[in-house]
């Protein structure tokens, strides 16, 4: 590829699938995924990674970047290609700066916090906001997030000594298409029967304050980590409740910015790669374009050959547009 020319064809990578032992099998019932193994519980699709873990491999695309990993693309040697692929400001330095997923939430998960830029070093941690778009909600199902009225720190923490810590946590019953921020710092849990489509940095790291009482796949209590979520959580953040948008827009923070978009026509912000997630499509990528269906993602890159629209198969579709500085 000529390193000043734009590209045609969207970046598709191979998600990764994670066994977890609150996870299920929706991401095969209701994405039609083949999942690695008939009877394992898979709690996580990793669509978009960057870690030296979990690599995303391109599997669609451009002829000259198939096979190659994210983490390639994004400290590509040649600065031309680099821009190209994720914009003017794609320094190259460091990870790719989000992770994008799906979570199948059989069953809840921990209680749980991410910690805080400011105590993150000290704690040998990456900090983590993230934020949730449910794609599908059993009837009944809920979310965690918050303390509720009245709750200390002191509280808190002699209710996990004695076991009656979910007393003390606020719930929210949610629905399909329901969405939240979590900002790091924000105690929270995913209530089961949840399917939930999460854009987050780039980390993995998670602080388990309280989890049920269960047991891990390998039949041992999942390790919690109760001194360092007493530094990272919020006891300030009171009963928070689903976020509204605001015209097409879900979240801009100082990570990345979430609009949902549903029309026959959807059109791309120029010159800006872009994360596109199909909420109810198919939706094809330009006139002639490759076709995506329900629970896909893909990469259109910053530099594109002609208009970049998406254009829905089916009179309208329903697509999150996730962008980055």
């Amino acid at each position: 590829m000529n390193p000043v020319e734009s590209f045609s064809q969207p970046l598709v990578f191979a998600p990764i699938y994670q066994t977890r032992v609150w996870g299920g099998r929706s991401l095969a019932a209701t994405f039609g995924r083949e999942l690695p193994d008939p009877d394992q519980p898979y709690g996580e699709s990793w669509e978009i990674s960057d870690r030296p873990e979990a690599q995303s491999k391109v599997i669609a695309g451009p002829a000259s970047l198939t096979g190659k990993t994210l983490g390639e693309l994004w400290h590509h040697e040649n600065a031309s290609v680099r821009h190209a692929l994720f914009g003017p400001n794609a320094s190259g330095v460091g990870p790719f700066p989000l992770l994008c997923k799906i979570l199948d939430a059989r069953e809840r998960l921990s209680l749980q916090v991410h910690p805080p830029a400011s105590v993150a070093d000290e704690l040998g941690g990456e900090p983590k906001t993230e934020m949730w778009v449910v794609a599908h909600a059993e009837p009944n199902a809920e979310l965690i997030v918050g303390v509720r009225e009245g709750v200390t720190r002191a509280a808190f923490e002699a209710a996990l000594a004695d076991g009656t810590a979910e007393d003390l946590v606020h719930k929210i019953p949610v629905q399909t298409g329901d969405f939240l921020f979590i900002p790091s710092g924000r105690l929270h849990a995913i209530g089961g029967g949840l399917v939930i489509y999460e854009i987050q940095q780039n980390s993995d790291t998670t602080y388990r304050v309280f989890d049920w009482n269960r047991v891990g796949l390998d039949g041992h209590p999942r390790q919690l980590h109760l001194e360092e979520s007493l530094k990272c959580i919020d006891f300030d953040d009171v009963e928070p409740e689903p976020d509204e948008a605001n015209g097409n827009l879900l979240v801009d923070c100082a990570h990345f910015r979430v609009e949902r978009h549903r029309n026959s026509v959807i059109c791309l912000p120029e010159a800006k790669a872009a994360i596109v997630t199909v909420i109810e499509g198919p939706v094809r990528v330009g006139e002639s374009g490759p076709i995506f269906h329900v629970g896909d993602f893909f990469l259109v890159p910053a530099a594109w050959e002609g208009a970049k629209r998406l254009v829905a198969e089916g009179g309208s579709a329903c697509l999150m547009v996730t962008t980055w500085d």
